[in-house]
């Protein structure tokens, strides 16, 4: 009988203890996921018929704990068509109640850019609404996440290079 009490006390006694070790990780996580806006898209040097853009992201980080990040994935969608992706293997840190510009150079598929440059020949507004998600890789506790949407006035250079390609 003493040996069954015993064995209860050190179940009950181990799970408590988990308990408390997972507030305790719990704890260590961020309360809310960073505030990312797309401040820039400019074309860069592609291969071939590849277009390349560089987008500017303002990452804000509105937790009492810094971000650090090893490596950046982005995927951006315009008109809810995805249009492009990209990665960065970039590392840093973005302080606690700071923020940091990163560029991350992407690639679009000659499928996405045709169906927007007849979009556009088509007579859509030349700003329109993108979406964009992603993910910042940290070096110890995994990924920070981020969506964000907004609307998107696209530049003059990349205007022209959607309109020509549906010539």
């Amino acid at each position: 009988m003493n040996h069954l009490l015993v064995r209860r006390a050190a179940i009950l006694l181990g799970a408590h203890l988990l308990a408390l070790g997972l507030a305790g990780c719990a704890s260590l996580g961020l309360h809310e996921p960073p505030t990312v806006n797309l401040v820039g898209i400019e074309p860069i040097a592609g291969e071939g018929l590849e277009s390349r853009f560089e987008l500017r992201l303002r990452i804000q980080n509105p937790n009492e704990r810094p971000i650090e990040y090893d490596g950046l994935w982005v995927e951006l969608a315009i008109g809810g068509s995805k249009l492009a992706s990209g990665v960065s293997d970039r590392r840093g840190t973005i302080p606690r109640f700071g923020e940091e510009v990163l560029a991350v150079p992407v690639s679009v598929s000659m499928s996405a850019l045709v169906r927007q440059a007849i979009g556009l020949a088509t007579g859509e507004r030349p700003g329109t609404e993108y979406t964009m998600r992603g993910k910042l890789s940290g070096p110890v506790f995994g990924a920070t996440r981020f969506e964000s949407s907004g609307d998107l006035m696209l530049p003059q250079a990349l205007r022209r290079r959607l309109e020509g390609s549906s010539r």
